[in-house]
Protein backbone atom coordinates (compact mmCIF):
# COMPACT_ATOMS: atom_id res chain seq x y z
CA UNK A 1 0.00 0.00 0.00
CA UNK A 2 0.87 3.36 -0.41
CA UNK A 3 -0.57 6.92 0.34
CA UNK A 4 -1.99 9.57 -2.64
CA UNK A 5 1.01 9.97 -4.38
CA UNK A 6 0.58 6.35 -6.22
CA UNK A 7 -3.18 6.61 -6.45
CA UNK A 8 -4.41 3.05 -6.98
CA UNK A 9 -7.99 3.49 -6.94
CA UNK A 10 -8.23 1.78 -9.99
CA UNK A 11 -6.84 -1.67 -9.23
CA UNK A 12 -10.16 -2.29 -6.65
CA UNK A 13 -11.81 -4.58 -9.30
CA UNK A 14 -15.39 -5.43 -8.28
CA UNK A 15 -15.68 -8.13 -5.61
CA UNK A 16 -18.57 -10.38 -6.46
CA UNK A 17 -21.50 -9.84 -3.65
CA UNK A 18 -21.39 -8.11 -0.31
CA UNK A 19 -21.47 -9.26 3.29
CA UNK A 20 -24.68 -10.85 4.31
CA UNK A 21 -26.68 -8.91 6.71
CA UNK A 22 -26.86 -12.23 8.59
CA UNK A 23 -23.05 -12.21 8.60
CA UNK A 24 -22.67 -8.34 10.57
CA UNK A 25 -25.64 -9.32 12.73
CA UNK A 26 -24.46 -8.64 15.98
CA UNK A 27 -25.85 -6.24 19.02
CA UNK A 28 -24.30 -2.68 18.78
CA UNK A 29 -25.75 -2.87 22.21
CA UNK A 30 -22.34 -4.21 24.05
CA UNK A 31 -21.05 -1.59 26.44
CA UNK A 32 -17.40 -0.85 25.15
CA UNK A 33 -15.96 -1.55 28.94
CA UNK A 34 -16.95 -4.99 28.68
CA UNK A 35 -13.60 -5.46 27.31
CA UNK A 36 -11.95 -2.33 26.43
CA UNK A 37 -12.57 1.00 25.82
CA UNK A 38 -9.67 1.25 23.33
CA UNK A 39 -9.23 -0.64 20.03
CA UNK A 40 -6.16 -1.77 21.15
CA UNK A 41 -7.40 -3.41 24.43
CA UNK A 42 -10.17 -4.71 23.38
CA UNK A 43 -8.35 -6.43 20.64
CA UNK A 44 -5.98 -7.51 23.58
CA UNK A 45 -9.61 -9.22 25.11
CA UNK A 46 -8.72 -12.08 22.32
CA UNK A 47 -4.62 -12.11 22.13
CA UNK A 48 -5.25 -9.98 18.90
CA UNK A 49 -3.13 -6.23 17.83
CA UNK A 50 -5.13 -3.57 16.80
CA UNK A 51 -2.81 -1.32 14.71
CA UNK A 52 -2.32 1.58 11.89
CA UNK A 53 0.31 2.96 9.70
CA UNK A 54 1.75 6.03 10.27
CA UNK A 55 3.60 8.82 8.43
CA UNK A 56 6.70 10.58 10.14
CA UNK A 57 5.89 13.63 8.96
CA UNK A 58 2.51 13.74 10.90
CA UNK A 59 4.52 12.46 14.26
CA UNK A 60 4.10 16.70 15.14
CA UNK A 61 0.69 16.49 14.99
CA UNK A 62 -0.31 15.99 18.34
CA UNK A 63 -3.78 14.96 17.54
CA UNK A 64 -2.79 12.83 15.37
CA UNK A 65 -0.57 10.76 17.61
CA UNK A 66 -2.49 11.17 20.49
CA UNK A 67 -4.85 8.84 18.89
CA UNK A 68 -2.46 6.35 17.45
CA UNK A 69 -1.01 6.07 20.85
CA UNK A 70 -4.36 5.87 22.64
CA UNK A 71 -5.73 3.52 20.17
CA UNK A 72 -3.39 1.21 18.95
CA UNK A 73 -0.05 -1.06 19.59
CA UNK A 74 0.63 -2.17 16.17
CA UNK A 75 2.53 0.65 13.78
CA UNK A 76 3.39 -0.14 9.68
CA UNK A 77 5.38 2.97 8.32
CA UNK A 78 3.67 4.03 5.62
CA UNK A 79 6.52 5.02 2.70
CA UNK A 80 9.41 5.30 4.63
CA UNK A 81 10.54 1.49 5.16
CA UNK A 82 9.99 0.89 1.27
CA UNK A 83 12.39 0.34 -1.17
CA UNK A 84 12.66 3.49 -2.51
CA UNK A 85 13.33 5.31 0.99
CA UNK A 86 15.80 2.44 2.52
CA UNK A 87 18.51 2.76 -0.09
CA UNK A 88 17.77 5.50 -2.58
CA UNK A 89 21.48 5.40 -4.23
CA UNK A 90 22.95 1.85 -4.66
CA UNK A 91 24.78 0.47 -1.40
CA UNK A 92 23.79 3.39 0.30
CA UNK A 93 20.87 2.97 3.15
CA UNK A 94 18.51 5.73 4.67
CA UNK A 95 16.91 4.73 7.62
CA UNK A 96 16.12 7.98 9.59
CA UNK A 97 12.62 8.48 8.37
CA UNK A 98 11.85 4.44 9.24
CA UNK A 99 13.89 5.39 12.86
CA UNK A 100 11.52 8.05 13.70
CA UNK A 101 8.57 5.74 13.32
CA UNK A 102 9.61 2.57 14.82
CA UNK A 103 11.56 4.52 17.40
CA UNK A 104 8.65 6.56 18.70
CA UNK A 105 6.66 3.34 18.28
CA UNK A 106 8.85 1.43 20.71
CA UNK A 107 9.04 4.84 23.12
CA UNK A 108 4.96 4.12 23.61
CA UNK A 109 5.35 0.33 24.02
CA UNK A 110 3.83 -0.69 20.49
CA UNK A 111 5.24 -3.11 18.10
CA UNK A 112 6.39 -3.06 14.46
CA UNK A 113 5.22 -4.01 11.26
CA UNK A 114 8.18 -3.79 8.47
CA UNK A 115 6.47 -3.03 5.25
CA UNK A 116 7.81 -3.70 3.06
CA UNK A 117 11.16 -5.45 2.08
CA UNK A 118 10.66 -6.76 -2.21
CA UNK A 119 8.11 -4.89 -4.52
CA UNK A 120 7.88 -3.64 -7.89
CA UNK A 121 6.74 -0.62 -7.03
CA UNK A 122 8.20 2.22 -5.10
CA UNK A 123 11.77 0.61 -6.32
CA UNK A 124 14.59 3.89 -6.28
CA UNK A 125 15.23 4.40 -9.89
CA UNK A 126 18.91 2.90 -10.16
CA UNK A 127 16.89 -0.64 -9.50
CA UNK A 128 14.37 0.34 -12.08
CA UNK A 129 17.38 0.52 -14.54
CA UNK A 130 18.29 -3.11 -13.62
CA UNK A 131 17.47 -7.04 -14.95
CA UNK A 132 18.61 -10.08 -14.97
CA UNK A 133 21.29 -11.43 -12.31
CA UNK A 134 22.23 -7.85 -11.17
CA UNK A 135 18.65 -6.85 -10.18
CA UNK A 136 18.70 -11.07 -8.21
CA UNK A 137 21.32 -9.41 -6.22
CA UNK A 138 20.32 -6.01 -5.79
CA UNK A 139 17.13 -7.05 -4.30
CA UNK A 140 18.71 -9.90 -2.19
CA UNK A 141 21.16 -7.26 -0.89
CA UNK A 142 18.62 -4.66 0.24
CA UNK A 143 16.13 -7.35 1.79
CA UNK A 144 19.25 -8.34 3.74
CA UNK A 145 20.75 -5.20 4.58
CA UNK A 146 17.26 -3.52 5.82
CA UNK A 147 16.13 -6.66 7.61
CA UNK A 148 19.49 -6.96 9.59
CA UNK A 149 19.14 -3.16 9.99
CA UNK A 150 15.87 -3.80 12.09
CA UNK A 151 16.65 -7.35 13.29
CA UNK A 152 15.01 -7.34 16.69
CA UNK A 153 12.60 -4.18 16.57
CA UNK A 154 10.25 -5.51 13.67
CA UNK A 155 6.71 -8.00 14.93
CA UNK A 156 6.16 -9.09 11.30
CA UNK A 157 8.39 -7.83 8.15
CA UNK A 158 5.68 -7.88 4.88
CA UNK A 159 8.81 -9.51 2.60
CA UNK A 160 7.07 -9.48 -0.36
CA UNK A 161 4.29 -6.80 -1.69
CA UNK A 162 1.67 -7.57 -4.27
CA UNK A 163 3.65 -9.56 -6.83
CA UNK A 164 0.10 -11.49 -7.98
CA UNK A 165 -1.53 -10.20 -11.00
CA UNK A 166 -5.26 -8.56 -11.34
CA UNK A 167 -7.85 -10.31 -13.42
CA UNK A 168 -8.60 -13.89 -14.11
CA UNK A 169 -5.35 -15.61 -14.51
CA UNK A 170 -4.04 -16.08 -11.15
CA UNK A 171 -0.51 -15.90 -12.11
CA UNK A 172 2.70 -14.12 -11.27
CA UNK A 173 2.52 -9.94 -12.06
CA UNK A 174 5.06 -9.68 -14.55
CA UNK A 175 7.46 -7.30 -13.16
CA UNK A 176 11.50 -6.73 -13.42
CA UNK A 177 11.44 -8.71 -10.34
CA UNK A 178 9.55 -11.53 -11.78
CA UNK A 179 11.31 -11.61 -14.90
CA UNK A 180 14.51 -12.58 -12.82
CA UNK A 181 13.33 -16.12 -12.15
CA UNK A 182 10.46 -17.36 -10.68
CA UNK A 183 12.30 -18.25 -7.32
CA UNK A 184 12.36 -14.79 -6.76
CA UNK A 185 9.77 -14.65 -4.39
CA UNK A 186 10.86 -17.75 -2.53
CA UNK A 187 14.77 -16.02 -2.90
CA UNK A 188 13.57 -13.25 -0.91
CA UNK A 189 12.37 -14.85 2.00
CA UNK A 190 15.46 -17.18 2.72
CA UNK A 191 17.25 -13.78 2.55
CA UNK A 192 14.82 -11.95 5.23
CA UNK A 193 14.26 -14.94 7.46
CA UNK A 194 19.23 -15.45 7.77
CA UNK A 195 18.78 -11.66 7.97
CA UNK A 196 15.86 -12.00 11.07
CA UNK A 197 15.45 -15.29 12.33
CA UNK A 198 12.52 -14.07 15.03
CA UNK A 199 10.43 -11.59 12.51
CA UNK A 200 7.41 -13.42 11.32
CA UNK A 201 7.63 -13.47 7.53
CA UNK A 202 4.79 -12.23 5.29
CA UNK A 203 3.01 -12.38 2.05
CA UNK A 204 1.01 -9.19 1.18
CA UNK A 205 -1.64 -8.40 -1.63
CA UNK A 206 -4.50 -6.59 -2.49
CA UNK A 207 -7.62 -8.29 -4.08
CA UNK A 208 -7.12 -11.41 -2.88
CA UNK A 209 -10.17 -11.03 -0.04
CA UNK A 210 -12.45 -13.41 -2.15
CA UNK A 211 -11.96 -16.75 -2.26
CA UNK A 212 -13.59 -17.60 -5.46
CA UNK A 213 -11.03 -15.24 -7.60
CA UNK A 214 -8.35 -16.24 -9.21
CA UNK A 215 -5.96 -14.03 -7.80
CA UNK A 216 -6.73 -14.99 -4.21
CA UNK A 217 -6.39 -19.08 -5.36
CA UNK A 218 -2.63 -18.28 -7.03
CA UNK A 219 -1.60 -16.60 -3.90
CA UNK A 220 -3.05 -19.68 -1.73
CA UNK A 221 -1.05 -22.30 -3.98
CA UNK A 222 2.23 -20.30 -3.81
CA UNK A 223 1.64 -20.26 0.29
CA UNK A 224 0.68 -24.09 0.25
CA UNK A 225 3.81 -24.88 -2.13
CA UNK A 226 6.19 -22.71 0.05
CA UNK A 227 4.72 -24.47 3.55
CA UNK A 228 4.92 -27.75 1.70
CA UNK A 229 8.81 -27.30 0.54
CA UNK A 230 9.57 -25.80 3.89
CA UNK A 231 10.24 -21.54 2.32
CA UNK A 232 9.89 -19.58 5.59
CA UNK A 233 6.59 -18.10 5.11
CA UNK A 234 5.04 -17.78 8.73
CA UNK A 235 1.95 -15.29 7.75
CA UNK A 236 0.08 -13.55 4.81
CA UNK A 237 -1.16 -10.22 4.94
CA UNK A 238 -5.04 -9.23 3.31
CA UNK A 239 -4.88 -5.57 2.43
CA UNK A 240 -8.49 -5.36 2.15
CA UNK A 241 -9.45 -1.84 0.35
CA UNK A 242 -12.91 -2.01 0.21
CA UNK A 243 -15.78 0.44 -1.69
CA UNK A 244 -18.84 0.28 -2.73
CA UNK A 245 -18.28 -1.57 -6.28
CA UNK A 246 -15.58 -3.73 -4.07
CA UNK A 247 -17.44 -4.61 -0.78
CA UNK A 248 -16.49 -7.10 1.80
CA UNK A 249 -16.93 -10.57 -0.09
CA UNK A 250 -19.67 -12.73 1.73
CA UNK A 251 -17.17 -15.80 2.20
CA UNK A 252 -14.08 -14.05 3.42
CA UNK A 253 -14.55 -15.33 6.38
CA UNK A 254 -13.60 -18.55 4.49
CA UNK A 255 -10.70 -16.92 2.79
CA UNK A 256 -9.22 -16.42 6.06
CA UNK A 257 -9.41 -19.71 7.28
CA UNK A 258 -8.59 -21.38 4.49
CA UNK A 259 -5.20 -19.42 4.81
CA UNK A 260 -4.95 -20.30 8.44
CA UNK A 261 -5.42 -24.39 7.47
CA UNK A 262 -1.89 -23.93 5.71
CA UNK A 263 -0.16 -22.97 8.76
CA UNK A 264 0.24 -19.32 8.52
CA UNK A 265 -0.91 -16.58 10.65
CA UNK A 266 -3.45 -14.78 8.58
CA UNK A 267 -3.70 -10.47 9.03
CA UNK A 268 -5.49 -7.57 7.98
CA UNK A 269 -2.18 -5.23 7.25
CA UNK A 270 -4.49 -2.18 4.97
CA UNK A 271 -7.77 -1.91 6.14
CA UNK A 272 -9.57 0.95 4.70
CA UNK A 273 -13.51 0.90 3.70
CA UNK A 274 -15.11 4.04 1.67
CA UNK A 275 -18.13 5.31 2.82
CA UNK A 276 -20.19 6.64 5.66
CA UNK A 277 -22.72 5.74 8.30
CA UNK A 278 -24.12 2.92 9.34
CA UNK A 279 -23.24 1.08 5.97
CA UNK A 280 -19.53 1.66 6.40
CA UNK A 281 -19.99 0.70 10.05
CA UNK A 282 -21.29 -2.65 9.02
CA UNK A 283 -18.66 -3.35 6.48
CA UNK A 284 -16.11 -2.45 9.38
CA UNK A 285 -18.30 -4.78 12.16
CA UNK A 286 -18.08 -7.69 9.43
CA UNK A 287 -14.51 -7.58 8.65
CA UNK A 288 -13.81 -7.54 12.82
CA UNK A 289 -15.65 -10.73 13.20
CA UNK A 290 -14.14 -12.21 9.95
CA UNK A 291 -10.76 -11.97 11.73
CA UNK A 292 -12.24 -13.31 15.35
CA UNK A 293 -13.66 -16.14 13.89
CA UNK A 294 -10.47 -17.70 12.84
CA UNK A 295 -8.00 -18.32 15.55
CA UNK A 296 -4.87 -17.53 13.70
CA UNK A 297 -6.12 -14.42 12.43
CA UNK A 298 -3.55 -12.01 14.71
CA UNK A 299 -4.35 -8.51 14.45
CA UNK A 300 -5.80 -6.00 12.49
CA UNK A 301 -4.49 -2.56 11.06
CA UNK A 302 -5.89 0.26 9.38
CA UNK A 303 -4.03 2.26 7.03
CA UNK A 304 -3.99 5.58 8.58
CA UNK A 305 -5.43 7.65 11.72
CA UNK A 306 -7.87 9.99 10.32
CA UNK A 307 -10.33 10.29 6.99
CA UNK A 308 -7.68 13.21 6.21
CA UNK A 309 -4.73 11.39 6.59
CA UNK A 310 -6.07 8.81 4.30
CA UNK A 311 -4.83 7.87 0.94
CA UNK A 312 -8.07 7.35 -0.53
CA UNK A 313 -9.19 10.84 1.72
CA UNK A 314 -12.20 11.91 -0.08
CA UNK A 315 -13.90 8.47 0.74
CA UNK A 316 -13.75 9.10 4.72
CA UNK A 317 -12.26 5.42 4.79
CA UNK A 318 -11.16 5.56 8.21
CA UNK A 319 -12.67 4.84 12.04
CA UNK A 320 -11.96 9.14 12.93
CA UNK A 321 -12.98 12.05 10.85
CA UNK A 322 -10.75 15.00 9.83
CA UNK A 323 -10.98 16.31 13.91
CA UNK A 324 -10.00 12.91 14.82
CA UNK A 325 -13.66 12.51 16.17
CA UNK A 326 -14.62 8.54 16.81
CA UNK A 327 -16.99 7.49 13.64
CA UNK A 328 -19.99 5.04 13.77
CA UNK A 329 -17.50 2.62 12.13
CA UNK A 330 -15.40 2.56 15.10
CA UNK A 331 -18.12 2.20 17.35
CA UNK A 332 -19.06 -0.72 15.58
CA UNK A 333 -14.97 -2.03 15.20
CA UNK A 334 -15.24 -1.31 19.33
CA UNK A 335 -18.29 -3.19 20.06
CA UNK A 336 -17.06 -6.31 18.07
CA UNK A 337 -14.14 -6.47 19.25
CA UNK A 338 -15.32 -6.63 22.68
CA UNK A 339 -18.37 -9.32 21.82
CA UNK A 340 -15.17 -11.66 22.05
CA UNK A 341 -13.90 -14.48 19.49
CA UNK A 342 -11.61 -17.30 19.47
CA UNK A 343 -7.84 -17.34 20.72
CA UNK A 344 -5.22 -20.20 20.79
CA UNK A 345 -2.18 -19.29 23.81
CA UNK A 346 1.04 -19.70 22.09
CA UNK A 347 2.57 -23.32 25.04
CA UNK A 348 4.48 -22.25 27.17
CA UNK A 349 6.86 -24.96 29.09
CA UNK A 350 6.83 -23.29 32.20
CA UNK A 351 3.83 -22.07 32.37
CA UNK A 352 1.56 -24.41 29.93
CA UNK A 353 -1.83 -23.15 30.54
CA UNK A 354 -2.86 -19.36 31.80
CA UNK A 355 -4.91 -20.18 34.09
CA UNK A 356 -7.32 -17.02 35.69
CA UNK A 357 -5.59 -16.07 39.33
CA UNK A 358 -9.23 -15.61 41.37
CA UNK A 359 -9.33 -12.82 44.64
CA UNK A 360 -11.91 -12.94 47.27
CA UNK A 361 -14.06 -15.61 45.22
CA UNK A 362 -17.84 -16.18 46.16
CA UNK A 363 -19.71 -14.66 48.54
CA UNK A 364 -20.42 -10.13 48.62
CA UNK A 365 -17.36 -9.45 48.29
CA UNK A 366 -16.47 -7.60 45.49
CA UNK A 367 -13.40 -9.92 43.54
CA UNK A 368 -11.66 -10.57 39.96
CA UNK A 369 -9.88 -12.47 37.97
CA UNK A 370 -6.57 -11.71 36.48
CA UNK A 371 -5.51 -13.89 33.45
CA UNK A 372 -1.75 -13.90 31.66
CA UNK A 373 -1.29 -14.14 27.87
CA UNK A 374 2.02 -14.66 25.92
CA UNK A 375 2.35 -11.54 23.33
CA UNK A 376 5.38 -10.62 20.90
CA UNK A 377 8.40 -12.39 21.98
CA UNK A 378 11.86 -11.19 20.91
CA UNK A 379 15.56 -12.02 21.15
CA UNK A 380 16.27 -9.97 24.35
CA UNK A 381 12.40 -9.32 25.72
CA UNK A 382 8.80 -10.55 25.54
CA UNK A 383 5.21 -8.90 25.27
CA UNK A 384 2.67 -9.56 28.18
CA UNK A 385 -1.12 -8.90 28.47
CA UNK A 386 -3.23 -9.14 31.74
CA UNK A 387 -7.04 -9.19 31.14
CA UNK A 388 -8.66 -8.08 34.47
CA UNK A 389 -12.31 -9.52 34.50
CA UNK A 390 -14.97 -8.46 37.36
CA UNK A 391 -16.80 -11.38 38.93
CA UNK A 392 -18.79 -8.91 40.74
CA UNK A 393 -19.93 -5.29 40.20
CA UNK A 394 -16.86 -3.41 41.32
CA UNK A 395 -15.55 0.47 41.84
CA UNK A 396 -11.44 -0.45 41.32
CA UNK A 397 -9.09 -2.29 41.01
CA UNK A 398 -5.33 -3.31 40.79
CA UNK A 399 -3.27 -6.24 39.86
CA UNK A 400 0.33 -7.31 40.64
CA UNK A 401 2.69 -8.51 38.52
CA UNK A 402 5.46 -10.21 39.79
CA UNK A 403 8.75 -11.43 37.21
CA UNK A 404 11.41 -13.73 38.21
CA UNK A 405 15.08 -12.48 38.71
CA UNK A 406 17.25 -11.25 36.43
CA UNK A 407 14.00 -10.40 34.45
CA UNK A 408 12.72 -6.51 34.59
CA UNK A 409 9.95 -4.42 33.41
CA UNK A 410 11.04 -2.14 31.30
CA UNK A 411 7.63 -0.76 29.34
CA UNK A 412 3.96 -0.82 30.30
CA UNK A 413 0.61 0.32 28.75
CA UNK A 414 -2.80 1.04 29.81
CA UNK A 415 -2.34 1.85 33.70
CA UNK A 416 -0.45 3.53 35.60
CA UNK A 417 2.00 0.89 37.43
CA UNK A 418 4.55 1.63 40.46
CA UNK A 419 7.59 -0.93 42.04
CA UNK A 420 8.60 -2.34 45.27
CA UNK A 421 11.92 -1.73 46.07
CA UNK A 422 13.70 -5.03 44.18
CA UNK A 423 12.13 -3.57 41.05
CA UNK A 424 10.35 -7.82 40.58
CA UNK A 425 6.79 -6.72 41.82
CA UNK A 426 4.78 -3.81 39.85
CA UNK A 427 1.18 -3.45 41.09
CA UNK A 428 -0.56 -1.92 38.12
CA UNK A 429 -3.58 0.39 38.62
CA UNK A 430 -6.62 1.81 36.19
CA UNK A 431 -5.01 5.00 34.50
CA UNK A 432 -8.73 6.27 34.69
CA UNK A 433 -11.71 4.60 36.34
CA UNK A 434 -11.39 1.18 37.35
CA UNK A 435 -15.17 0.31 37.84
CA UNK A 436 -16.66 -2.44 36.08
CA UNK A 437 -19.51 -4.54 36.24
CA UNK A 438 -19.90 -8.08 36.56
CA UNK A 439 -18.24 -10.02 34.06
CA UNK A 440 -16.84 -7.40 32.15
CA UNK A 441 -13.08 -6.58 31.63
CA UNK A 442 -10.33 -4.21 30.82
CA UNK A 443 -6.33 -5.23 30.13
CA UNK A 444 -3.04 -3.72 30.41
CA UNK A 445 0.36 -4.82 29.25
CA UNK A 446 3.91 -4.69 29.38
CA UNK A 447 7.30 -5.84 27.95
CA UNK A 448 9.95 -7.98 29.87
CA UNK A 449 13.13 -7.98 30.00
CA UNK A 450 14.06 -11.75 29.91
CA UNK A 451 18.41 -11.67 30.77
CA UNK A 452 17.74 -15.19 30.30
CA UNK A 453 14.82 -16.36 31.66
CA UNK A 454 11.59 -16.59 29.38
CA UNK A 455 9.42 -17.89 32.43
CA UNK A 456 6.08 -16.30 32.56
CA UNK A 457 5.37 -13.30 35.48
CA UNK A 458 2.67 -14.33 38.10
CA UNK A 459 -0.30 -12.69 38.15
CA UNK A 460 -3.03 -11.63 40.83
CA UNK A 461 -5.84 -8.70 40.87
CA UNK A 462 -7.64 -7.37 44.21
CA UNK A 463 -10.94 -5.43 44.13
CA UNK A 464 -12.61 -2.79 45.69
Amino acid sequence: MTTPRLHRRGRLAAAVGGLAAATLAVALAVPAAAAGSTLQAAAAESGRYFGTAIAASRLSDGTYTGIANREFNMITAENEMKMDATEPNRGQFSYSNGDRIVNWARQNGKQVRGHALAWHSQQPGWMQNLSGTDLRNAMLNHVTQVATYYRGKIYAWDVVNEAYADGSSGARRDSNLQRTGNDWIEAAFRAARAADPNAKLCYNDYNTDNWSHAKTQGVYNMVKDFKARGVPIDCVGFQAHFNSGNPVPSNYHTTLQNFADLGVDVQITELDIEGSGSSQAQQYQGVVQACLAVSRCTGITVWGVRDTDSWRASGTPLLFDGSGNKKAAYTSVLNALNAGGTTTPTPNPTNPTPTPTPTNPGGGSPSCTATYSEGQKWGDRFNGTVTIRATTNISSWQSTVTVRSPQKIIATWNGSPTWDSSGNVMTMRPSGSGALAAGQSTSFGFTVQHNGNWTWPSVTCAAS
